[in-house]
């Protein structure tokens, strides 16, 4: 049986992906997560302390998921391909809802800034995994901006098409 804070945080992640942030009250993530409301506020201050764990948690997942999806490759331009098909492999894995944290950045006020930080801190975790990999900062930033792009339309139009071309245009670059 899992602990009540890792319910709602199990509860809560499942809830902002599939039906976004400002969608999902506190009251839902109660009652779907089987908890009191005193055991919500013991573990979490507010809904944006939840967030900010949801999103720490999701950095974690997603940054794990994709070093495993690319270490299977031997050459720096292998593991950037291929970090092109994880986007494919998490896009049918699921279903098309695209970036968490870009998603979750759309709902926020500029008031909400610990949610504004891990959501950066993510987005400059992603831009140093393209550095470290060609050890050039402005193909780096191509790179990350096709990739980011890729995410945003593939969940907008639910097709990979648009990322099997950034791959190809990948290739082309490096």
């Amino acid at each position: 049986m899992t602990s009540p804070r890792e319910r709602i945080l199990e509860t809560a992640s499942y809830l902002f992906h599939q039906q976004g942030y400002n969608s999902t009250g506190i009251n839902q993530i109660i009652s779907e997560a089987n908890v009191a409301k005193a055991s919500f506020y013991q573990h979490f201050k507010s809904k944006d302390d939840l967030c900010v764990a949801y999103l720490n948690a999701r950095h974690e997942y997603w940054f794990s998921e994709l070093m495993a999806y690319v270490s299977t490759s031997k050459s720096h331009k292998k593991r950037i391909l291929s970090a092109f098909d994880f986007i494919i492999y998490m896009n049918a894995k699921e279903h098309f809802r695209g970036c968490s944290f870009l998603n979750i950045l759309s709902e926020i006020s500029k008031e909400q800034e610990a949610i504004l930080s891990v959501i950066q801190a993510h987005k400059t975790d992603l831009r140093k995994f393209f550095e470290k990999e060609l050890d050039d900062k402005l193909q780096a930033a191509h790179i990350y901006l096709l990739f980011e792009s890729s995410i945003i339309e593939s969940q907008l139009f639910k097709s990979n098409e648009l990322v099997e071309k950034a791959k190809r245009i990948v290739h082309t670059l490096i």
